[in-house]
């Protein structure tokens, strides 16, 4: 074959079947890998996209607030169900897993996140919070790419576990694996091949990349079949989608693989319809896998070196939605804008950081957010990785108390 008749349909092709498309740059495929260069000692952080746009107003409630039952006649939390937290807010029955950390003071709850001119399509909120970008701007980055960029570089620099969607991993030149299980990626990486029939001078750019990749790649499955032999998975996760996702990332954290970041998801929180039910089984999965993690990273003394933080790509509208007409359970939310997130680890500040979104002052049919999520990306750039925030974020955002 011709270096000119090697497409990008072809590697794609080729390296899909050992589920390793995902390392092919952005000219090459949709989901790329981009080089996160070094973090600061064994710091991970594991970030937990909540997909289709999750309802902060009946994850920490604003219980206290008349308006908030006027506005939810049939999805409100009743006060007798909620959990307590502080300032007239509460949790959502099925977070009572978190509460342990609560009450430690390294669960940290972000209150009012968003941006302003907020855009309500899945497609496009979601590459804002990626890309870390205003409103009406394009980046083709993602901004956890930007900042691995500023490190030493790594055999892997970030794992996407769950879902194939890099996201804010997403770069161009980051080596990001998309990861079902580990001894599935340690197989396939020893087997990555390039065609012996390409000269090296002829070979496109496209293919010299792969061909450099799959030197760290052999590496890396090398040594995570090292690491992870004899090591069985860690105890009291639940069965679940989520709980598996954040076994395997407490899996390779203690396996030492030294992998900076960790992508997983949980969802469809994309609730119009029968919210109260979906709404509930999903937070109570994602406050017991993280409560799993939590207890796992404790007892192996790593608490401290890891950062779980949630994000979706918008909330939803204070006022529910009329549902099915007919059916007393269907009613849902609709796209809305600002919403909570959380954040969890051992040198986290705990507890509720900036201010709830007022019923009292919409925008249109929308909370209005009291802080921009990139001022909590600005300050994981500072705080985290010691680097400068203009590396990650474009424009100065005021920095987040978010560590002890």
């Amino acid at each position: 074959m011709a270096s000119d008749q090697l497409t990008r349909r072809v590697m794609v092709a080729r390296l899909a079947g050992l589920g390793l498309a995902g390392l092919l740059p952005a000219a090459c495929a949709t989901q790329t890998a981009a080089p996160l260069s070094g973090s600061v000692g064994q710091r991970t952080l594991v970030l937990v996209e909540l997909t289709g746009g999750n309802d902060g107003l009946n994850t920490i409630i604003p219980i206290a607030d008349p308006l908030y039952r006027a506005m939810r006649p049939r999805l409100a939390i009743s006060a007798g169900d909620a959990i307590p937290l502080a300032d007239g807010l509460a949790a959502h029955p099925s977070l009572a897993a978190l509460m342990p950390a609560w009450r430690a003071r390294d669960c940290a709850v972000l209150l009012g996140v968003g941006y302003p001119q907020p855009n309500r399509s899945h497609f496009r909120g979601i590459e804002i919070w990626d890309t870390a970008s205003d409103a009406g701007e394009i980046l083709s980055d993602g901004w956890v790419a930007r900042a691995l960029t500023q490190h030493q570089r790594r055999a892997i620099d970030a794992v996407a576990l769950g879902r194939p969607y890099l996201g804010p991993l997403l770069g161009p030149d980051v080596a990001v694996v998309a990861l079902a299980n580990p001894q599935a990626f340690a197989a396939s990486a020893r087997t990555v091949s390039v065609p012996a029939t390409e000269a090296h001078a002829t070979r496109p750019a496209a293919l010299e990349h792969v061909v450099r990749t799959q030197a760290r790649l052999s590496a890396a499955g090398a040594t995570l079949q090292q690491r992870l032999q004899g090591r069985p998975a860690p105890e009291g996760f639940p069965r679940t989608g989520i709980g598996g996702q954040m076994a395997t990332a407490a899996r390779l954290i203690l396996a030492g693989m030294d992998v900076p970041v960790i992508k997983v998801s949980l969802g469809s929180f994309d609730t119009h319809v029968f919210q109260r039910a979906t709404h509930a089984r999903l937070l109570r999965e994602l406050a017991e896998a993280l409560a799993a993690f939590r207890d796992a990273m404790i007892t192996a003394n790593r608490w401290d070196d890891v950062l779980v933080l949630t994000y979706s790509e918008f909330g939803r509208r204070p006022q529910e939605n009329g549902g099915t007409p007919g059916n007393a359970d269907s009613p849902g939310t609709d796209h809305g804008t600002a919403a909570p997130h959380f954040a969890l680890g051992g040198r986290v500040r705990g507890g509720l950081l900036g201010r709830q979104p007022p019923l009292t002052d919409l925008d249109g049919q929308d909370l209005r957010y009291t802080q921009d999520f990139r001022s909590i990306f600005a300050t994981l750039a500072r705080r985290w990785w010691d680097i400068s925030p203009d590396r990650v974020v474009r424009g100065s955002f005021d920095p987040v108390p978010l560590f002890a």
